[in-house]
């Protein structure tokens, strides 16, 4: 049964989504070890098979753009596994650079992956859920969800519109057994933040600390868990500060780092990565007109 920090998740079927590579990684590695039945779904499906393979849990390709590939994707879970208990929505991706500057297929991705993403997750799953009067839906937003940073305007936008759908979801699935929580990591050490200062005035965590973080939700289904834990709490304090106070703060911590201070050299390859996401997605969007 497990309490507190340490929920039991012995048995139950966990589908997380961008699962071959950073939080997702190691949250499925931390429930497989926690006895739970872990799939993971990747777009990168070379990637995603060497996760599984090496994490000793079950993987595959899952576009989370695609509502046919969720339903694909847990129509498989289903039918060799059974229905599945816990969704970690996690799948995103995370551009930096001027709103100016921003193309337009690379806005795409992000709105498709981190917000439509989440919502196509959720709607794949949570029917069976309510039918059966249990289920568990964890979406990964970010601190970005509840704090303004200048050069993530797109990646801001997407994860504000995470945190509101799942406080929506949570409201419109009270009663039912199902129950919907956010979680809101600060910096976190994984590809996403490659060639990005961290530190400074935001707190950097490990993919561990979020997969933690993420476990502990399972038994407390709070609606929101920040990590660290004291970031959100933290945050809606500033509500009582004047907005000319903040910004002098925000200038002392230099919160303008993802316009001025990024290593273009040690991002490259995840900007490489999601170049080709975004023209492949621009092409496949493009060709279902």
């Amino acid at each position: 049964m497990g309490n507190g920090k340490n929920p039991s998740v012995d048995g139950l079927r966990v589908l997380i989504t961008g699962g071959a590579r950073g939080i997702g990684a190691a949250t499925a590695e931390l429930f497989a070890a926690r006895g739970a039945r872990v799939w993971i779904g990747d777009v990168d499906d070379d990637v995603c098979a060497a996760t599984a393979a090496a994490l000793g849990v079950n993987g595959g390709r899952l576009d989370v753009t695609d509502m046919a590939s969720w339903r694909d994707f847990v129509a498989r879970v289903e039918s060799e596994d059974g229905p599945v208990d816990i969704l970690v929505n996690n799948a995103g991706v995370m551009p930096l650079g001027p709103l100016a500057d921003e193309r337009e297929e690379v806005r795409d991705l992000i709105l498709d992956v981190n917000v439509r993403g989440v919502l196509n997750g959720m709607q794949a799953v949570v029917a069976g859920m309510v039918e059966r009067g249990r289920g568990q839906i964890i979406n990964v937003a970010s601190m970005a969800g509840m704090i303004a940073i200048p050069g993530m305007v797109t990646y801001n936008a997407s994860k504000f519109a995470v945190l509101g759908a799942s406080l929506a979801a949570r409201q419109e699935y009270l009663g039912t057994g199902v129950s919907v929580s956010a979680i809101l990591p600060s910096a976190v050490r994984t590809e996403l933040s490659s060639g990005a200062t961290l530190g400074g005035g935001m707190p950097t965590v490990d993919p561990q600390d979020v997969a933690a973080a993420i476990l502990e939700v399972t038994g407390s289904k709070a609606a929101r868990r920040s990590v660290p834990k004291w970031v959100a709490p933290a945050w809606d304090a500033r509500s009582f500060v004047p907005e000319g106070v903040q910004n002098v703060a925000r200038r002392l911590i230099d919160d303008r780092r993802a316009l001025t201070s990024i290593d273009v050299d040690g991002r490259a390859a995840y900007t490489d990565r999601l170049e080709r996401q975004a023209r492949e997605h621009g092409e496949i969007s493009e060709a279902a007109k």
